[in-house]
């Protein structure tokens, strides 16, 4: 998942007003923030991926998707093992995201928007 300009990796993201962070299974950002001492706010990613696991969830399905929306990350993707699905969320707002994509089953390919511009393929998930 490479775009020109994307860089990709973990590390906490700022939910400011809270005393609160979180840390996403994986956040792609723009290459000049990746090297950024700290924890970057949501808004300033381009995507956000949770996986589940039993231990995790129902944090991951709600909570971290409610967050991630509240804070302004533009697309947030849900995978979810236990289900064996994907979702990608986008136009995020205080209330959650407006547009929902899915639940796609593993192995169906997942249309990732701009600046990707690429299908994801989830067979091997």
């Amino acid at each position: 998942m490479r775009a020109p300009g994307l860089r990709a990796g973990s590390g906490s993201l700022d939910l400011p007003g809270t005393e609160n962070f979180c840390i996403p299974d994986l956040a792609v950002v723009p290459a000049a923030l990746a090297k950024t001492e700290g924890a970057l706010l949501p808004d300033r990613t381009v995507l956000v991926v949770e996986v589940t696991s039993p231990s995790n969830g129902d944090t991951d399905r709600t909570a971290e998707r409610r967050r991630h929306a509240q804070y302004g990350a533009p697309l947030h993707l849900l995978v979810d093992r236990q289900e064996r699905v994907c979702t990608l969320f986008a136009q995020p707002g205080r209330l959650g995201y407006a547009l929902v994509t899915g639940p796609h089953p593993f192995g169906v390919p997942v249309r990732l928007p701009e600046p990707f511009g690429l299908d994801l393929d989830t067979a091997e998930f």
